[in-house]
């Protein structure tokens, strides 16, 4: 082969490389804007004016891996759990309720909880999503809960109290604990400052249904309608913790309302909370799902752990002073109430069937009369009863369990944890 040709040949095959890698680097980043938006990306690409003055202040999301420039990423991306040490017994602990609202009333706050907002140590912070005029309000009005909750960690991180204690606005919902009649303002008055330090994260809701024990599949090939989540988090994990291998369970009860110890938030640097708030502002994600991505991560960020659903009877009695005495007598208390509605629905057929043939006489429809069932003579009175002395036997048991709640010692036993004397709860 003469030179010249050998020159040619070597000419076409570098070209041949050069227009195969510029086409490759334009098929990568064509791949990547086409990612479907559940994944949860910014698709912000910063202008030659921003990258010269330095406002482009979002990290580089278009990619999971950690930008040597943000330390932060360099982390696990979560806190390992380690348990807290509580203060010696009667010794005061400070705390600040965190709320989201818009349109909510959260007047309750002071309606039901006045006695222990005139305390020093009891704070609260309504963040107002659509107000920028209000006291307190985030950035912006996305991810539900999320968004206010990690604003109060970046604008407290160097002034925390002992106790942050994050909730919805509304005072009464399903997903409070039913024991406390789903009260938000009653959970706050109960909850133990004790419990939250030695475990450093506490979901506030103690049932496990929804969420427990084996919820969420990041890793599910497919999809499942009634989880979007599940491909949602799969998706979004890489760029949240990309340094963790993506869980094959996630579960803890829902519902985004937690507490956390001053201990549990330093555990991480105030940039990560930054750069999952970033996150959060440049996600393509709607604010609903945005919101439930985190739902089901909180437990991971602030334990280290997947799987966080302690047992019921603990969490109630650690948590909340109403102690059974064991799991078996918990469930006990639930069987009789489930007994108690059962007869209180067969009341309601009985009394249904009442009225529709007393109308029927009444309007003098003999025919639809005949075709009607009978309620059985006296049957609502046996029910009446049979109601009111389960309700009587829920109440006794669970005054005692209320009384049993206010010694220390059985809630440790309870708990499954040790106790000396003179321990707080």
């Amino acid at each position: 082969m003469t030179y010249q040709r050998r020159f040619a040949l070597l000419l076409i095959l570098t070209i041949t490389a050069i227009a195969g890698f510029l086409f490759h680097g334009k098929s990568l980043q064509t791949t990547w804007r086409h990612i479907p938006q559940a994944i949860g990306l910014g698709e912000h690409y910063p202008s030659p004016e921003e990258i010269a003055d330095g406002s482009n202040i979002l990290p580089d999301l278009r990619d999971s891996r950690p930008s040597p420039d943000d330390q932060h990423l360099n982390s696990k991306g979560h806190a390992d759990f380690l348990p807290g040490t509580t203060k010696p017994a009667g010794e005061k602990y400070t705390r600040t309720v965190v709320l989201a609202r818009s349109q909510e009333n959260t007047t309750w706050l002071e309606s039901e909880l006045s006695d222990l907002f005139a305390l020093e140590e009891w704070k609260h912070a309504v963040y107002v999503v659509d107000d920028p005029r209000a006291p307190f309000h985030p950035p912006k009005n996305k991810g539900h809960e999320v968004m206010v909750y990690l604003s109060f960690i970046i604008d407290h991180y160097e002034k925390l109290p002992d106790l942050s204690i994050f909730m919805h606005a509304h005072r009464f919902a399903w997903h409070n604990n039913e024991l406390l009649n789903t009260d938000a303002a009653e959970m706050l008055r109960r909850l133990s400052p004790e419990r939250v330090i030695r475990e450093g994260y506490m979901n506030l809701r103690c049932h496990w249904d929804p969420g427990c024990p084996d919820w969420l599949h990041p890793g599910a090939l497919g999809e499942n309608l009634e989880k979007q989540e599940e491909t949602l988090l799969a998706r979004s994990w890489g760029e949240l913790f990309p340094l963790e291998p993506i869980p094959a369970v996630l579960s803890q009860p829902c519902c985004a309302q937690f507490a956390l110890s001053r201990e549990r938030i330093l555990a991480l640097p105030k940039s990560r909370y930054v750069y999952f708030r970033d996150w959060l502002l440049r996600s393509e994600l709607s604010d609903y799902l945005s919101g439930r991505v985190f739902e089901y991560i909180w437990h991971f960020i602030f334990t280290g752990r997947s799987i966080v659903c302690p047992a019921m009877h603990a969490c109630y009695c650690d948590g909340y002073g109403i102690c059974f005495g064991g799991e078996k007598e918990f469930d006990d208390w639930f069987e009789i109430r489930f007994r108690m509605r059962e007869s209180e629905t067969r009341l309601s057929e009985w009394m249904y069937r009442e009225k529709m043939i007393e109308e029927a006489k009444t309007e003098g429809r003999v025919e639809e009369e005949a075709e009607l069932v009978v309620p059985e003579l006296g049957r609502d009175v046996e029910l009446r009863k049979e109601i009111k002395r389960l309700q009587e036997e829920l109440d006794r048991r669970k005054d005692r369990a209320l009384e049993r709640g206010q010694d220390a010692r059985n809630r440790a036993v309870e708990a499954g944890r040790q106790w000396r004397e003179g321990d707080g709860f």
